[in-house]
């Protein structure tokens, strides 16, 4: 939400017309992807995230929580499929200059899903950046990592399924793959203006209906992926903001309100976010939305 916060939704309905892409990236990777770092360091805490780490991160959009996995000195991979601009930036952020004189792993990028690691390709074109090296192949992954949520959309768990499935194979067995979902209405203050988007997109798209989480969205992905459950967490993961502008682009940055754009009009969708907004703009004119976040942790088997 993302953050983030289903990616699924832009494949169903496009982009919003005349939409500029890189500057939406930015908006991403600027202002709404840092929303989720309290659930990155949850996650890599309790799983004691280290040098020893191999990790693969599905979504990776513009790179943040494999910039965090970098910083413990994790060996990374991020694949991107539906983003390719935030995955330009993820590029820019991974760098070895941005790391200054500290060694670090490699990072591999990978504007594809898990099934093109095997051969550094997309729709049968080479990436270049990403194809692997010659030499021996690299360790399995021990870690897999699907951060964006699931939960608030209806059918927005599909892709999700088919990305875990293809990846767990790459895993060692056992290996742990964390999956993220919403927390229930009533403790996600953003739900309520995630709902003003589906509500303006649904005369025209009847796929993607807001929902309320589901206590079990997490494990029935996990199940229909041949993954087993092995323990849950939940992180508060406040929404704030510079102000009500900053809120705006960052929320239209998820890609969760092309829908809306397209079955209205941007201004229609700009006025109906900012008047969702009024509840939780603060004295000093900044935007403050409580969240928690649930994560599941399945082992591949």
């Amino acid at each position: 939400m993302t953050p983030t916060l289903v990616r699924r939704h832009r494949s169903r309905t496009g982009p919003a017309p005349r939409t500029d892409l890189g500057a939406r990236a930015r908006d991403w990777s600027e202002i709404q992807e840092r929303m989720l770092v309290p659930l990155y360091e949850a996650v890599y805490e309790r799983l004691e995230v280290g040098p020893g780490t191999r990790l693969l991160g599905l979504g990776c959009g513009s790179g943040l929580a494999l910039l965090t996995a970098a910083s413990r000195g994790a060996a990374l991979t991020g694949v991107e499929a539906a983003f390719p601009e935030r995955l330009s930036l993820a590029r820019q952020r991974l760098v070895p200059q941005a790391f200054g004189p500290h060694p670090r792993k490699p990072v591999r990028l990978v504007d594809g899903t898990p099934r093109d690691l095997a051969d550094g390709t997309r729709g049968g074109k080479p990436d270049a950046k990403s194809a692997p090296k010659p030499g021996p192949k690299p360790a399995p992954y021990n870690l897999v990592t699907a951060f964006e949520p699931i939960g608030c959309l209806a059918g927005d768990s599909e892709g999700l399924g088919e990305q875990l499935a293809a990846a767990a194979p790459l895993a060692e067995r056992g290996s742990p793959v964390v999956l993220v979902g919403w927390g229930p209405p009533e403790r996600c203050a953003t739900s309520t203006v995630l709902r003003v988007a589906t509500e303006l997109a649904e005369p025209v798209h009847h796929t993607g209906s807001w929902r309320p989480a589901l206590r079990d969205d997490l494990e029935e992905v996990a199940h229909r992926a041949g993954l087993k459950p092995d323990g849950s967490g939940r992180v508060a993961c406040p929404f704030g903001y510079a102000g009500v502008d900053s809120a705006l682009k960052g929320l239209l940055s998820t890609g969760l309100f092309d829908a809306a754009i397209t079955a209205t009009d941007q201004a229609q969708v700009d006025k109906e976010v900012t008047e969702a907004l009024h509840p939780y703009r603060r004295k000093d004119g900044t935007v403050w939305m409580p969240n928690v976040f649930r994560y599941l942790i399945a082992r591949t088997t």
